[in-house]
C-alpha cells in the first residue's frame, strides 16, 4: 500500500468515526436494540450509552451484576460501569467476520442479574472502503495467435474487492493501444467482468509482445483502484493440426473401481516443430455427470476415474476429446467408456396393492398383496427370486414378469391366529447374493363359526333358605372364541317341563353377566331343589347358542321350632294326666314326650330335658328318647299330683325349643285316685261342696281319658319300637 493510500485510509477512518458519532442509533422493537457502527474502529471506541437506552442506574451497574455476553467466540464489546457506555474491545473487520454477507450483525446480550432480565442487542457493522481492488497476480500472460481475426474476444483475469456495494469494483480501464479494446459487462449477480476484444490484426514480426495495463476501480470515497499488467504474446502461425492415433477409443471398466484408477490414454501427434508441436488435450463435448467422473491430464492424455461410478446411473459414457496445439489447431476423437455392472444393489420390493384384512372363511387362493420386485443390476445380478419365511398359510405366485402375488394356500381360522406378520424376502442371483425383506401385516376378520361354550357341562349351586329377595345366588359363564358381536354372549332361562317351582317368579338371570338372582325367598320345607336350563346365545348373524342344565339346591336353616305331638294340648286349657302306681320301681316308664321338627339334618335333631318338677329327683327324662321314668321309689310324703315341665330343643344354630307340661298322678287305682282327691279336697269353707263335685267330675273324666291314652300310647309305642 502506498503513502497516498495510507493517508486515504486514515482520512476514511476519521470520517467513519465522525459518522459513527452522528449515525449511531438504536431502536427497540419487541425488546430488540440495534446499533450501527462502521468497521475498523479503534479499541475503546464509543458505541452507545447503553445504560441510558436500557434505563439502567449507572451508579448501581456493578452492584446489579450487569454484564455482556457475546454470541461468538470473540468478545467485541464491553461495558464501562462508570459511564454506562458500550465500547469496542477488539478490532472489527467486516470482511473477516461476515465476508460477502450483505448485512453484518454482531449479537450480544446485556444481562441484569438482580432483576433477572436479559436485553438482546444487535450491532450492525457497516462497510467502509478499506480494501482496494486487487488482482491475483500483478502480471499475467495472454497468448494470441497472429492469425486471430479482428473481433475475437479474450478473457482476462478479474480483480477482487472484499468491500460491499459502492465500495466494491465499479469499472475497468485499459491503457491506450492500437490493437485491443476493453468490453466490461455486468453479470446477473451485479459483479462486473472484463474481456479483451481484438480490434486490429496482430503481426508477430512487427511486435511479438504487447504490454497492457488493466485498472480496476471501486466506487468508494475516496476512490481506490488496483492494476495488473497483461503481457500479450503473439504466437507464430501454425499450419499443421494434431492428429489422434484412433478416431474412437472404446474401453470397459468395472463400476466399483477406486478413484484414481486409469481408464485410457489418448494420443495425438503434430508434425510441426518447436512450440507448435506441443499438444494439449481437453474434453470438448462432455456431460456434467461425466465431468464429475473422469479427469483428463492435459499433457499426457491419460483419463482417470475421479468419481464413484454407478452402472445403474450410467452404463455408457461418450466423450469427445480435443487435442490442440499452441496455435489453436486441433483434432477430435471420441471416447466410449462402457461401465461393467457388479452386484452392488439389493432388490427393491414395492407394494402395488395390499389388503390389510380378510375374513377367516376366505377361499384358498385369495390374493392379499401384489408386489413389484426390481433389481437395477443387470444379468444374473438382476434376476430376483421371492420367498416367504415360516410355515404360514400363504404362498407367492408369479403372474407375470417382475410381479408376485401373495395368496392364501389353505383355510384360515381367526380363533387360532388373529393376525399374521408375513415376511417376504427378495434375493438376487449375484455373487454374493443380496436380499431385501419387507413385512406385510394381515388381520383376519371374524365370522360367527363358533357357538358359546359353557365352562362346565352342568352346574350345581346351593342357596340357603330364607334368602333376601334380589340377591345373587349363583353365576355361570360361557365363552365364545369369536370376536366382537360374534363373541358377545347373552343369557336366558329356559323353563323346564318338570320344574316344581314356577321359574319366572323364582329365578332371573342377568343377560350380560350370567348371574342368577332370587326373585323370592325360598323355603326348604316347601321344596328342596330347582332344576332348569340356561341358554347362551352370541350376537352373530345368524346367532348360535348352547344350553346347560342348572340345579339349585335349597339349604336348610333352623327356622322351625320343635312341635310337641304328645302330650297334646287340650282344647279346654287343661293339661294331660298320666298315672304312676305308688309301687313303681325306679326306672318305671310313666310316659313319653313325642316331638317333631320340620327342619332337616342337625336342625331336626331333638334333645329332651326336665326343666321343672314338683318333686325334684323323682322323675328323669331320656335325653334323646323323651321317655319320662321314675328315678326312685315313691314315699308317703310324695305329693299325689306331680307336675313336670319338659324342654324339647333342636340342634340348630341358634337352637329353637318348645316345652310340654305333663301331670302325673301317683296312685295304684282309679278309686284310690278319687278317694285321695276327695280327702285332699275337704271343704274348708262354704264353697267346699261345689269344689268337691268339680273334683269328682274331673277325676271321672280323667280316668276315661287316661284309659284312652293308655290304649293310644300302647299302639304308638308298638309302632315306634317296630
Amino acid at each position: 500500500m502506498g503513502t497516498a493510500d495510507a493517508q486515504r485510509l486514515r482520512d476514511c477512518k476519521g470520517r467513519a468515526l465522525f459518522c459513527m458519532i452522528l449515525v449511531t442509533v438504536w431502536e427497540a422493537v419487541s425488546g430488540q436494540i440495534r446499533y450501527f457502527i462502521p468497521e475498523e474502529m479503534k479499541k475503546g471506541s464509543f458505541v452507545a450509552n447503553i445504560a441510558k437506552d436500557l434505563e439502567l442506574d449507572v451508579e448501581q451497574l456493578s452492584d446489579s451484576g450487569v454484564h455482556i455476553v457475546s454470541g461468538g467466540k470473540t468478545q467485541y464489546f464491553a461495558l464501562d460501569f462508570k459511564s454506562g457506555h458500550l465500547y469496542i474491545t477488539e478490532r472489527i473487520d467486516r470482511e473477516q467476520i461476515c465476508g460477502r454477507v450483505e448485512k453484518c450483525v454482531l449479537n450480544c446480550e446485556v444481562i441484569v442479574e438482580d432483576k433477572m432480565k436479559l436485553f438482546p442487542v444487535e450491532v450492525e457493522i457497516t462497510d467502509i472502503n478499506d480494501n482496494p481492488p486487487s488482482f491475483l497476480s500483478e502480471e499475467f500472460d495472454l497468448k494470441i495467435s497472429e492469425t486471430a481475426a479482428p473481433g475475437s474476444r479474450f478473457s482476462v483475469r478479474q480483480a477482487e474487492d472484499p468491500d460491499m456495494g459502492l465500495n466494491s469494483i465499479q469499472s475497468y480501464q485499459l491503457s491506450s493501444n492500437r490493437h485491443f479494446l476493453l468490453d466490461v459487462e455486468t453479470r446477473s449477480d451485479g459483479i462486473k467482468y472484463a474481456e479483451l476484444v481484438l480490434e486490429k490484426s496482430l503481426d508477430r514480426e512487427e511486435q511479438a509482445v504487447h504490454k497492457l495495463i488493466l485498472t480496476a476501480t471501486d466506487g468508494g470515497d475516496p476512490v481506490r483502484s488496483g492494476t495488473a499488467q497483461i503481457r500479450v504474446i503473439v504466437l507464430d502461425s501454425n499450419d499443421n493440426a494434431p492428429v489422434f492415433s484412433q478416431p474412437v477409443y472404446r474401453v470397459s471398466i468395472w463400476e466399483n473401481v477406486p478413484e484414481g484408477s486409469p481408464v485410457v490414454t489418448v494420443k495425438a501427434t503434430d508434425p510441426d516443430e518447436g512450440v507448435n508441436k506441443e499438444v494439449k488435450y481437453s474434453f470438448q463435448k462432455i456431460t456434467d455427470k461425466a465431468s464429475q467422473m473422469f479427469h483428463l491430464d492435459p499433457k499426457t492424455g491419460e483419463i482417470t476415474v475421479v468419481g464413484k461410478l454407478d452402472f445403474e446411473e450410467a452404463a455408457l459414457y461418450e466423450i469427445e476429446v480435443q487435442a490442440h496445439d499452441v496455435g489453436g489447431l486441433f483434432d477430435k476423437s471420441k471416447i466410449i467408456i462402457v461401465v461393467i455392472d457388479v452386484n452392488d444393489n439389493a432388490p427393491k420390493i414395492a407394494l402395488r396393492s395390499l389388503i390389510s384384512s380378510i375374513p377367516e372363511d376366505s377361499p384358498t387362493g385369495t390374493v392379499i398383496a401384489l408386489l413389484n420386485v426390481q433389481d437395477p443390476d443387470s444379468g444374473e445380478n438382476g434376476v430376483v427370486t421371492c420367498s416367504t419365511l415360516g410355515n404360514l398359510p400363504f404362498q407367492l405366485k408369479k403372474p407375470f414378469e417382475n410381479y408376485y402375488s401373495l395368496v392364501t394356500d389353505r383355510a384360515l381360522d381367526r380363533e387360532q391366529e388373529a393376525a399374521y406378520n408375513i415376511t417376504v424376502t427378495a434375493t438376487d442371483n449375484g455373487t454374493p447374493p443380496l436380499s431385501t425383506a419387507t413385512m406385510i401385516q394381515l388381520r383376519i376378520l371374524d365370522r360367527n363359526d363358533n357357538c358359546p361354550v359353557f365352562d362346565k357341562t352342568s352346574y350345581t349351586g346351593y342357596v340357603t333358605e330364607n334368602n333376601p329377595i334380589g340377591v345373587s345366588v349363583f353365576s355361570l359363564r360361557a365363552s365364545d372364541p369369536d370376536w366382537g358381536e360374534n363373541a358377545r354372549v347373552t343369557y336366558s332361562i329356559i323353563e323346564g317341563d318338570r320344574s316344581e317351582v314356577p321359574l319366572s317368579s323364582s329365578i332371573s338371570i342377568n343377560s350380560e353377566t350370567g348371574a342368577l338372582y332370587a326373585l323370592r325367598s325360598f323355603d326348604y320345607e316347601q321344596f328342596r331343589e330347582i332344576r332348569f336350563q340356561v341358554q347362551a346365545q352370541d350376537g352373530g348373524s345368524p346367532p348360535l347358542s348352547s344350553n346347560v342344565s342348572v340345579t339349585l339346591f335349597i339349604l336348610d336353616q333352623n327356622d322351625n321350632s320343635p312341635h310337641i305331638l304328645h302330650p297334646s294340648f287340650p282344647t279346654d286349657g287343661s293339661t294331660g294326666v298320666e298315672l304312676a302306681p305308688r309301687s313303681s320301681e325306679p326306672g318305671y316308664l310313666v310316659t313319653k314326650v313325642v316331638a317333631v321338627d320340620a327342619d332337616s339334618g342337625q336342625n331336626a335333631w331333638l334333645s329332651y330335658q326336665l326343666l321343672k318338677a314338683t318333686e325334684p329327683g323323682l322323675f328323669s327324662v331320656g335325653l334323646h328318647s323323651g321317655e319320662i321314668r321314675t328315678a326312685r321309689s315313691f314315699v308317703d310324703k310324695d305329693a299325689l299330683k306331680q307336675s313336670l315341665v319338659v324342654l324339647v330343643k333342636d340342634n340348630g344354630q341358634p337352637p329353637l325349643s318348645a316345652t310340654a307340661t305333663v301331670t302325673v298322678v301317683v296312685a295304684d287305682s282309679i278309686p284310690e285316685i278319687l278317694s285321695d282327691l276327695s280327702s285332699l279336697s275337704a271343704p274348708a269353707d262354704p264353697q267346699s261342696s261345689l269344689t268337691l263335685y268339680l273334683v269328682i267330675a274331673v277325676a271321672s273324666v280323667s280316668c276315661l281319658f287316661f284309659t284312652f291314652i293308655l290304649v293310644f300310647l300302647a299302639l304308638r309305642l308298638r309302632r315306634w319300637r317296630n
